[in-house]
């Protein structure tokens, strides 16, 4: 029997195929017009079709992208003063994101150096950012 109250990891959003956020770095975060967006480096995988071979100095291929979450409802950090949206999101540091779940209240859990970050928000979109 599959349990269906457990969160859905990033790794089984179709949003995220073919990148790995575990080794993803935040750099910022921001409201805009409503959506949370995450400026990061995120990790492309050899699938991924923006995928480019790595320079000879490069180990892995890194892109800049925004991680957008559309009509973002509520922000939340756990262990933090509430405020509104763009507060929040303005008091949030960078890092190493650790896991990325959507529980089944449609809320979305990120948490890694910065802390857990709960977001009630629609689905996510990446965007990787033009040349």
């Amino acid at each position: 029997m599959v349990d269906t109250t457990s969160p859905t990891d990033w790794r089984e959003l179709h949003e995220f195929a073919a990148v790995d956020l575990t080794q993803s770095y935040i750099l910022s975060w921001h409201v805009e017009a409503g959506a949370l967006v995450i400026d990061i480096d995120v990790f492309l995988t050899a699938e991924h079709p923006f995928y480019e071979k790595p320079r000879p100095a490069e180990k892995v291929c890194i892109r800049p992208a925004f991680i957008e979450f559309p009509l973002c409802d509520d922000i939340t950090v756990s262990d933090a003063a509430s405020g509104s949206n763009v507060e929040v999101a303005e008091s949030l540091g960078h890092g190493v994101i650790e896991g990325l779940r959507r529980h089944e209240d449609g809320r979305y859990e990120i948490n890694g150096e910065f802390g857990t970050v709960f977001v009630a928000a629609e689905r996510p979109l990446l965007r990787l950012k033009g040349p």
